[in-house]
């Protein structure tokens, strides 16, 4: 069986071997064992019951609380040419009939359903009479009433499926799961501990980074401008934030879509199409956005206010870098996001218990918003994750501390106020004493007569908050949990204030990338074509390779079909598809590159550098423009560059669409560009294959996109 397993994955997915965890869990399932899978998310949890439902005999019933994330999933299934499908609210009731007809027929391997479907004796019925495989919990932590995103449909379907005789066996995927969710979820689904696979929180290829006392707004401008043509994320924490923040960069000419539960149904779904399809490489949403969204190249993450908890944030800064390639999480904090979170768990509609506990998870959120640890290593602290905690060279904490000061003598004072005023306040009234303020709560209680009153006075309010709160993060000072937290001193406390223990604190830059190690200019071209591909199939890029693949591409230049089946994520079906059309664009790049030498793919191998190109001052798509305007040809361009013509032509149109003139006469004349634009009325897809196949011979494609680009029809 467990050849047959990776014969699937190879085959099917195009990888060699299976991920940590992702054995077990497969073998588990396929001998019907109940088993839980927690894995950090691009840890490939969806393998794990992708597998086995094409190993085993019957349908694979996956249950998923998000409309976005079943298409996403049977899109890729589709392309593999594995029949799947979904049933859920987007459909008509025609449609939902017709795809019940075929489920019960057992035209399908894979179903994905939401779990109010389970609500319906119709759906019920079907089902129990077909064949199953397997079913699945995705999202698990949404049925546990500890989880950070519980929802009570979810949990509410357990007893209706433990009525129904023909399941085998259940599985529960999760990324963000606490000890509490966890055994929840064992509870419910009758999971031993044996067969609990929890392969760790980490995720290697992340680098986190915590930002305060900047400006938001021309913080997030200075970082888009550090990496154009990447695609990300930007979490908001109200609708008016995302709303404004959307406003004041569009007005900028950035392209960006948003996200809101504010917005209609409608407007949602074009927006998440724009940027799952990749035609608006930023989305700013608050977190109605993003869970289920499987977009492999997300480069970062930002989130424009600290969110509620730590498991929230890491899923939705997870959401970067699913394909295993170096990306950015980035928090902007400021002192005002405490008060909004706590003024959203107050305005809940969760009762004290269930309060008492958010605002425990809330300190531990702003602990990690003020912690000089590692940040990786507090999250996986924070999860009890049972790996080894090292350093991981990457976050803002480990290697952009460029100023460094020793506040000791401050934390001293700080520490010997808060044991002057009883250990009865918090964070907000101790500044006020240390500063010496006037404030009227401060003269009630008579704290002006404290010896520690005035002490910090050269500073201001915000920043011996930033300093307590530091304190807290650090162990240094505790707090006692609640809406208003008191601080209490503990032993660290103690060694403080007996000079046997020294308080620093740091500060850090705008994360920038590091040098690429394959050919950019090739990659471009893979993905322009990628993305002509996944146009004219209607599916999202990611779904044909995602970008590491194109990445490795543009590393190893294959120019065989055996060389394409060494790269990581190319296998039998997928070439088999796509696998000509990527080759065809390979091979001619190495026509113009013939210096690029033939690399050797080696399983577990990192690649061989590739030659540093001579510095050039600006962005690379300018610089072609600047030749350009100087009298050089695209060709001479090309050749300078060491570029395809297609790149510097990409380049110039790039350049147009930012307000730099081109003289359109060198692609096509008025009569040339006429017939473009009457003809792309005409045709019902204005997409750029049949609207060239819609026109006369000696219409090519850099004809036809510059005509196109001109009138601001791409």
């Amino acid at each position: 069986m467990i050849l047959e397993q990776e014969k699937i994955l190879k085959t099917y997915f195009g990888y060699e071997s299976f991920r940590p965890g992702q054995g077990e869990v497969i073998e588990r399932v396929t001998n019907t064992t109940n088993t839980l899978a927690v894995m950090p998310t691009g840890g490939g949890k969806s393998i794990c019951y992708q597998v086995p439902g094409l190993a085993l005999d019957g349908t694979a019933i996956i249950i998923s609380p998000l409309i976005s994330l079943m298409k996403d999933q049977v899109d890729s299934l589709l392309a593999l040419g594995i029949p799947a499908t979904f049933i859920n609210s987007s459909l008509s009731t025609e449609e939902q009939e017709s795809r019940m007809n075929e489920i019960a027929d057992g035209r399908y391997k894979f179903i994905y359903v939401a779990p109010e479907r389970f609500e319906s004796n119709g759906f019920i019925h079907v089902i129990r009479r077909i064949k199953i495989s397997l079913v699945a919990f995705d999202e698990a932590h949404c049925i546990s009433q500890w989880g950070h995103d519980f929802r009570p449909s979810y949990r509410s379907i357990v007893p209706t499926l433990k009525q129904i005789r023909n399941i085998p066996v259940y599985m529960a995927l999760t990324a963000t799961a606490t000890e509490e969710v966890i055994s929840d979820i064992q509870e419910l689904l009758h999971i031993d501990n044996q067969n609990v696979i929890n392969t760790g929180f980490a995720r290697d290829n992340l680098a986190f980074h915590i930002v305060k006392g900047k400006d938001r707004t021309s913080y997030i401008r200075a970082f888009l401008e550090e990496h154009q043509d990447e695609s990300g994320i930007i979490y908001t924490a109200t609708r008016k934030q995302a709303d404004t923040l959307y406003d004041q960069l569009s007005s900028r000419g950035i392209e960006v879509a948003k996200y809101h539960a504010g917005m209609s149904e409608h407007a949602r779904k074009q927006a998440q199409a724009a940027f799952i399809h990749d035609e608006k490489p930023i989305m700013i949403a608050t977190n109605a956005f993003g869970m289920g969204i499987d977009k492999s190249n997300v480069r970062y993450v930002i989130h424009y206010s600290m969110p509620m908890n730590i498991e929230s944030y890491y899923q939705e800064a997870g959401r970067a870098g699913r394909d295993g390639e170096a990306s950015d999480c980035i928090l902007l904090f400021s002192p005002q996001d405490i008060q909004l979170q706590k003024f959203l768990i107050e305005r809940s509609l969760m009762d004290d218990a269930a309060k008492q506990n958010e605002y425990t998870k809330l300190q531990a959120m702003v602990n990690y918003c003020h912690t000089q640890v590692c940040l990786s290593s507090y999250i996986l602290g924070y999860f009890k994750d049972k790996s080894p905690h090292k350093n991981c060279g990457r976050c803002s904490n480990c290697v952009e501390k460029l100023e460094k000061t020793d506040i000791t003598e401050e934390a001293q004072m700080i520490l010997s106020c808060v044991k002057r005023m009883g250990e009865r306040f918090g964070v907000s009234m101790t500044a006020k004493v240390l500063k010496g303020s006037n404030d009227k709560k401060l003269r009630d209680f008579r704290l002006q007569s404290l010896s520690t009153y005035g002490l910090l006075s050269a500073y201001t309010e915000k920043e011996i908050t930033e300093r307590i709160h530091f304190l807290v993060a650090e162990q240094l000072l505790s707090t006692e949990q609640g809406k208003f937290p008191t601080l209490k001193l503990n032993q660290h406390s103690v060694e403080v204030l007996k000079g046997q223990r020294t308080v620093e604190m740091y500060t850090a830059p705008i994360p920038t990338g590091e040098e690429d190690d394959y050919y950019k200019d090739l990659f471009e071209e893979l993905r322009a074509l990628r993305k002509e591909m996944a146009d004219e199939l209607n599916v999202p890029p990611y779904v044909l390779f995602s970008d590491a693949t194109l990445k490795e591409l543009s590393r190893y230049f294959p120019d065989t079909k055996e060389d394409m089946l060494e790269i990581k994520g190319i296998g039998e079906k997928k070439y088999e598809q796509y696998g000509d059309a990527f080759l065809s664009v390979i091979q001619k790049w190495r026509i113009h590159h013939p210096e690029a030498k033939t690399r050797v793919k080696i399983s577990g191998a990192s690649p061989s550098p590739k030659p540093k190109k001579k510095e050039e001052e600006g962005p690379s798509h300018l610089v072609s423009y600047k030749l350009f305007q100087s009298g050089k040809s695209i060709k001479d361009i090309a050749t300078i560059r060491e570029m395809t013509t297609m790149t510097v032509e990409n380049h110039l149109f790039k350049a147009f669409q930012e307000g730099y003139p081109i003289a359109w006469n060198i692609f096509f004349n008025a009569e040339e560009e006429a017939t473009i634009l009457a003809k792309r009325e005409e045709i019902e897809e204005p997409k750029l294959k049949p609207l060239k196949e819609a026109l006369p011979d000696g219409y090519d494609y850099t004809k036809i996109k510059a005509a196109l680009v001109k009138n601001g029809l791409m």
